[in-house]
């Protein structure tokens, strides 16, 4: 037997997923893993961490506004990385949890980006939500 236009749709959804969940896993690991350091040694050191001649998670717009880096800040920063690679997973996996944690996040996401400066996490943000949105259920018969 052949195959039908809905298992191509379905087809194309689990690929548009896939790649969603790995935006996330790049967005929250990439940026994760370097807070993880940032926060040991602003616990440390009491100042942000210059990565490259760069201040990590320090010296953006948040500062601009009053809000200085701080512990719980950078705690914070984390715990979204921490949903980001989570949501991640839930997308690889196909889970229906997944797409609503995926938008669901996004607010918080995008705070942190623009609070921290970092113009990166926009990038993958916006394509994984594309992503998320060709993946959603119902697509499969249109076109």
């Amino acid at each position: 037997m052949g195959r039908t236009r809905e298992d191509g749709g379905r087809r194309g959804q689990g690929v548009a997923l896939k790649a969603a969940a790995c935006c996330a896993w790049l967005a929250g690991l990439g940026f994760g893993v370097p807070c993880v350091y940032a926060l040991v040694y602003f616990g440390r050191h009491g100042e942000v961490w210059t990565f490259l001649g760069f201040p990590a998670y320090g010296g953006g717009p948040f500062e601009r506004i009053g809000l200085r880096t701080s512990l719980p800040l950078l705690g914070g920063f984390l715990a979204v990385c921490a949903a980001e690679t989570a949501t991640g997973r839930l997308l690889w996996l196909r889970r229906p949890a997944a797409r609503p944690l995926a938008l669901a996040i996004l607010p918080a996401e995008v705070a942190f980006w623009a609070g921290f400066a970092l113009p990166l996490g926009f990038v993958l943000g916006a394509a994984r939500t594309a992503l998320v949105l060709i993946g959603r259920p119902g697509r499969e018969g249109t076109g």
